[in-house]
């Protein structure tokens, strides 16, 4: 089955308002840039985000994000994203915070078709005994807050229960993809992409590089084409174009 999309807004076309979507990326890093635009340009608003982070300022989600677009976002820090934090304070946005291996987690689970799962991760903290802020009031304070969750013990040590993640779309970016869906991704760009990827009910990938099917080694996929439905290929410039969330350089040692 041939699962190429031709264009961008394509991609993105029925993506509905108040749609929830799992989006890779971590940083800057593997961030589906140009579904993200796509998005934008189609204009889905009331949109529910879960994502390790939300972008930054002016960048990956952050565009959606600026725009109004996103109503809640479920991710493991906020970051430099100084929008993202006025959003949240202000009560314009509700938040979930989760511990990153547990949300990595979550989603894995969800596309594994594993509905909860118990972790230590979060015992004796506000994760499992609730009252983490969800959303803020107007007036600054708590309007909205975690409950709490279950509690058990296995092997002498308390365990939290957690909730597997499904979303309605998932958005990702993978090095290389055929057209049968089946994705690599590169190094750090790796990240929460597969993850994303197997939680999305109908899951968009952008590619940098197209290739035919029977061309990728099965042992070196990281996601099936079972868990993708479309495949977007990059442009040469598309594929080049990563933004650098911060740039070190090396001071020169002189003698």
């Amino acid at each position: 089955m041939d699962k190429v999309v031709s264009a961008p807004a394509d991609a993105v076309a029925d993506i509905p308002d108040a749609a929830s979507l799992s989006v890779g990326g971590f940083g800057l890093s593997g961030v589906p840039n140009v579904l993200i635009a796509a998005l934008h340009t189609q204009g889905a608003t009331a949109l529910s985000v879960v994502s390790n982070n939300c972008g930054v300022d002016g960048g990956g989600l952050g565009v959606l994000l600026a725009a109004g677009r996103i109503a809640r976002v479920t991710g493991s820090y906020i970051g430099t994203n100084k929008e993202f934090a006025r959003q949240y304070l202000g009560g314009e946005l509700e938040v979930e915070l989760v511990p990153q291996g547990t949300l990595a987690e979550r989603l894995r689970a969800g596309g594994c078709g594993i509905p909860a799962f118990y972790t230590p991760a979060g015992v004796g903290t506000q994760v499992a005994e609730g009252g983490l802020p969800l959303r803020y009031g107007a007036d600054g304070r708590v309007a909205v807050a975690s409950p709490p969750k279950e509690v058990r013990e296995f092997g002498g040590s308390a365990h939290v229960l957690e909730h597997g993640i499904t979303t309605d779309f998932a958005l990702v970016r993978a090095w290389k993809g055929d057209r049968h869906g089946n994705l690599v991704f590169r190094r750090a760009a790796r990240n929460f992409n597969p993850l994303a990827a197997m939680a999305g009910r109908v899951t968009v990938a952008e590619v940098e590089h197209l290739v035919e099917p029977g061309d990728l080694d099965p042992d070196g996929v990281h996601v099936p084409g079972v868990f993708v439905q479309r495949v977007l290929p990059l442009t040469p410039t598309q594929a080049a174009c990563k933004g650098m969330e911060k740039r070190t350089v090396r001071v020169e040692e002189r003698g």
